[in-house]
């Protein structure tokens, strides 16, 4: 499944194309005793451009440092808690995230982005009934994005309703015919309702769109060796792993929506002789049991 940074979801909240870059060393503090609100608000704002430009180079913690205070000079800004959540989210402080998030969904309830944000936040609390409220409310707003189309087929999936994901799949390489994860997902989807050569199927387009990504070839050896063809199954196992070895770990593959029926017969195939074996030929773990073979850093994370 596509592993991609929370930082995507509040860059789109924000609307970063339309922020001018900072003058940086302004002042952020009033030089007298009297307090001027109208004047700690525009610092405030000042910081909040600081801590834009500043997250875009991926400088998470002076840009933290600065939305934190803007946020407190310009308490109603929705741009401001909106990268606020986004940064705490990215720094997997999931509980404050969501806080700001929910503080700028107040401010400004048609920000598209802060809905998909918070729904993958609550995604990622096992709250799926929310998860999907939100991006749905974030889709009426902003209908053609393909990644949270995605986050919601990847809920409903979570959920159970195969039906209702296969749509939001569907709905998603609509707007991006090459957006390989969602293909991957329906290939989940196809192989745990029992449609093994429809999920061959999904999973040899994602790999023709994408042949550096491990999943889908390893779900197609598992497909492929259950069928039958052992030896095909176990070759492509071997390449998969030497891809991304943190495929052979089960709870990685759970992380990742791969469901029971496909996890089942991923067991199967890894307790095998050969493909025992083939897993200490690969050396796919270190002893503390992390992947000793890290996947190359790959564009297609969007």
């Amino acid at each position: 499944m596509l592993q991609r940074s929370t930082l995507i979801s509040f860059f789109l909240a924000v609307g970063l194309s339309s922020i001018v870059q900072p003058a940086f060393g302004q002042a952020i503090a009033p030089r007298t005793l009297k307090v001027d609100s109208k004047q700690l608000e525009k610092q405030g704002l000042v910081l909040f451009k600081e801590a834009v430009y500043l997250s875009q180079f991926q400088q998470v913690e002076p840009a933290l440092a600065r939305v934190k205070l803007a946020t407190q000079l310009a308490p109603k800004s929705a741009d401001a808690w909106a990268l606020l959540g986004g940064l705490h989210l990215s720094q997997k402080q999931v509980d404050q995230g969501i806080s700001a998030l929910e503080k700028s969904r107040k401010l400004n309830a048609k920000n598209a982005g802060v809905h998909f944000s918070l729904g993958a936040a609550y995604f990622g609390q096992e709250e799926y009934e929310q998860a999907a409220e939100l991006l749905t409310m974030g889709l009426e707003i902003k209908p053609d994005v393909p990644e949270a189309l995605f986050d919601l087929g990847n809920t409903y999936y979570k959920m159970g309703k195969f039906k209702e994901a296969l749509k939001q799949y569907e709905k998603s390489l609509a707007q991006d015919e090459k957006f390989w994860p969602a293909i991957n997902n329906i290939g989940l989807v196809q192989y745990e309702k029992g449609n093994v050569s429809r999920a061959i199927k999904q999973w040899e387009t994602a790999i023709e769109i994408d042949e550096k990504s491990g999943e889908p070839k390893l779900a197609l050896a598992v497909a492929t060796y259950v069928e039958g063809d052992r030896e095909e199954g176990l070759s492509l196992a071997k390449s998969a792993l030497t891809m991304d070895g943190r495929y052979s770990k089960v709870a990685f593959l759970e992380e990742n929506l791969w469901g029971e029926k496909l996890i089942s017969d991923t067991k199967v195939m890894f307790a095998s002789p050969e493909m025992q074996a083939a897993l200490s030929e690969l050396d796919v773990e270190s002893d503390d049991g992390t992947a000793a073979n890290p996947p190359e850093e790959d564009s297609e994370s969007p």
